[in-house]
């Protein structure tokens, strides 16, 4: 009974909620780890008997494998959805998940980088090396338009509106939106596809996707996340930097520079403007910093 209730959840966050697979896997492990608790104390395992008693277990279960209250608020959540969901298939008669707590998650200011360290990053790109106008073309881009770095490596050709000055991107959810990308960018996107691109032999069904490997496919995320990695610490860069750290920045830079919060939400693709609220934080952060950095009464 699980397994099918699993299955039919996971079909219901693809199709009626259009989540990416990685997304719908990371729920499937949430509901997972309720099942394997149940399993390890005798617990009832028919769907309806699950009471908010056994929830409560299986949370402090979780807390006592060291899980950060991130993780753990995480999973809590996700097992929430799916409860949720059966409610809504009428496959449970009452949310046992109601009154089920997550640990308070403390907010954490994520790192960004300044311009002048931007800079620094992408300077050390090799342009001597075949993949090098692709790199410095990817990174311009993901810091001028705050993409994700998912956003980036499905980025598509037919995508590119360089004359009225924006890209067309589809973020989560399959949502699309219109952003603004700079000159900077535009400039090493067409230098990339002038010299390398264009001269490609293209896997079938990549022919539209702008940043190819060399097999002439998509890139993974996790190459983005090893290049950027090398050219940090090529930079001297202590700070921990990830391909989200390009987005974090824009944002930041954005605030910053006094950018109205609703078109930051809209740029990022942020579905609450909640989400967006923390940059205001970022950026009282770095007034604050700079009060004590330069003024005598602090």
């Amino acid at each position: 009974m699980w397994e099918a209730a699993i299955n039919g959840f996971k079909i219901h966050l693809r199709l009626e909620r259009s989540l990416s697979a990685n997304t719908i896997e990371a729920y499937e492990r949430d509901v997972l780890a309720l099942t394997r608790y149940l399993v390890m104390e005798n617990k009832p395992l028919a769907l309806e008997d699950v009471t908010l008693e056994e929830l409560q277990g299986c949370v402090r279960w979780i807390a006592s494998l060291g899980m950060t209250a991130t993780s753990q608020s995480r999973i809590i959540s996700g097992i929430k959805t799916f409860f949720r969901f059966l409610l809504l298939q009428d496959m449970i008669k009452a949310d046992p998940t109601q009154l089920l707590e997550a640990p308070k998650v403390r907010r954490k200011l994520p790192d960004f980088l300044s311009f002048e360290e931007i800079e620094k990053l992408i300077g050390q790109i090799d342009l001597s090396k075949p993949e090098g106008h692709r790199n410095k073309a990817i990174l311009e881009t993901m810091y001028s338009c705050g993409l994700r770095v998912s956003e980036a490596v499905s980025l598509q050709i037919s995508h590119l509106y360089f004359d009225e000055g924006f890209v067309r991107v589809i973020g989560k959810g399959n949502k699309e939106r219109l952003i603004p990308i700079g000159s900077s960018a535009v400039k090493y996107i067409e230098m990339y596809y002038e010299s390398t691109r264009r001269h490609m032999a293209v896997k079938k069904g990549h022919e539209d996707v702008l940043f190819l490997n060399r097999r002439g496919a998509a890139l993974s995320r996790v190459m983005i996340f090893l290049m950027i990695k090398d050219l940090a610490a090529k930079a001297q860069i202590n700070k921990t930097i990830s391909p989200h750290t390009f987005r974090h920045s824009f944002a930041t830079h954005l605030v910053e520079g006094g950018a109205d919060l609703v078109a930051v939400q809209e740029m990022l693709g942020h579905e609450s403007i909640t989400t967006t609220e923390i940059y205001t934080h970022l950026n009282r952060e770095y007034l604050r910093d700079m009060l004590q950095q330069y003024h005598p009464g602090f």
